[in-house]
């Protein structure tokens, strides 16, 4: 573990605690399983200057204020970026659905947690989620790492102000309305026998912002990682308006086809950054069904900016993991 952790755990009485490093994704962030302590709890070890765990902690309090279930924060050095945090569990949504549970329960749940987090109000202090910054992170995977990897050179500065005029334009109608996980799927969601909408415990939520409440539904019932079956993405979709009655549903169905547009061209394309930059080409396996998810969102009449774009630059047999790569995605 990194210098200081020991100290930090001593402090709070898990100096004589087992340990158990949990695997690490994309993040400089490691988690620490600690066992026949005072308490069962994760150590969250998250080194500054590359991370910062004050978002964590500001989004974290707000969960919980507003009755939902986040991880509690047991004990917290923010300078040092050490946080001692309550273990919601080893199952996750994910590991649920992979095991064979059936999903419909799972996805009621987290649609219904989903809808509490939304019609509450957010937390001041998030950063934004709108129309520029969502051009501006599709097109750093998109136009940075899928272009240059398919044609084989950058795409042309008229090409990068029609894709960002284009992703504004598709995107302006979403105006930000409230807080958004941005990474609201089952990998980030702990099954819980609590009452709901406490069921689905929260978490890995530090990259919170102010933006459409669409952008969350969309990541969770357009998973990128799985297939999701129509008729569950459906009761899903239906059980959050319910609890949401006061929204224009043909609305927010609109605005969910423009964040889907958004975020699976953003994803499919992060797919090959990993690959390239990070040497990670494992994650093109899921290229396809980003590709395919995309094609759904792009043949809804919200998102025809960004269809009129792909048509003009993009021939449809090319929307896909680039040739050079599809070695890797098998």
């Amino acid at each position: 573990m990194r210098e200081g952790a020991e100290d930090f755990l001593a402090a709070h009485g898990f100096a004589a605690a087992g340990r158990e490093s949990l695997p690490s994704d994309a993040s400089f962030r490691r988690y620490v399983r600690l066992h026949g302590g005072p308490r069962p709890a994760l150590l969250m070890d998250a080194p500054p200057p590359q991370e910062d765990v004050r978002p964590f902690l500001h989004v974290a309090s707000h969960l919980s204020a507003v009755g939902l279930s986040a991880p509690e924060v047991i004990a917290a050095d923010a300078a040092r970026g050490f946080l001692l945090l309550e273990d919601l569990g080893r199952d996750s949504m994910a590991t649920r659905l992979d095991a064979g549970a059936d999903p419909l329960p799972l996805y009621l749940d987290a649609a219904e947690a989903l809808a509490a987090l939304h019609e509450a109000p957010p937390p001041d202090g998030l950063p934004e989620w709108g129309a520029a910054r969502m051009a501006e992170t599709a097109a750093a995977t998109f136009l940075d790492w899928w272009w240059p990897e398919t044609f084989g050179a950058k795409p042309a500065p008229a090409v990068v102000a029609e894709f960002h005029a284009a992703l504004e334009e598709m995107l302006a109608p979403v105006a930000a309305r409230g807080f958004v996980h941005r990474d609201y799927f089952p990998a980030n969601l702990m099954p819980l026998d609590r009452a709901p909408p406490r069921r689905a415990g929260i978490i890995d939520f530090q990259d919170a912002a102010y933006g459409h409440p669409a952008y969350d539904l969309v990541s969770l019932v357009e998973d990128a990682r799985r297939d999701v079956d129509d008729a569950v993405r459906a009761e899903a979709i239906a059980r959050y308006l319910a609890h949401r009655p006061a929204l224009d549903a043909r609305d927010f169905r609109a605005a969910m086809a423009a964040c889907a547009a958004q975020r699976h061209l953003r994803v499919a394309s992060l797919w090959v950054r990993l690959a390239r930059r990070d040497g990670k080409p494992r994650y093109l396996v899921h290229g396809p069904r980003c590709w395919a998810l995309l094609d759904r969102a792009l043949a809804h009449p919200a998102a025809a900016p960004l269809a009129r774009f792909l048509d003009r630059h993009v021939p449809h047999a090319l929307r896909a993991n680039p040739a050079s790569l599809q070695e890797h995605a098998a």
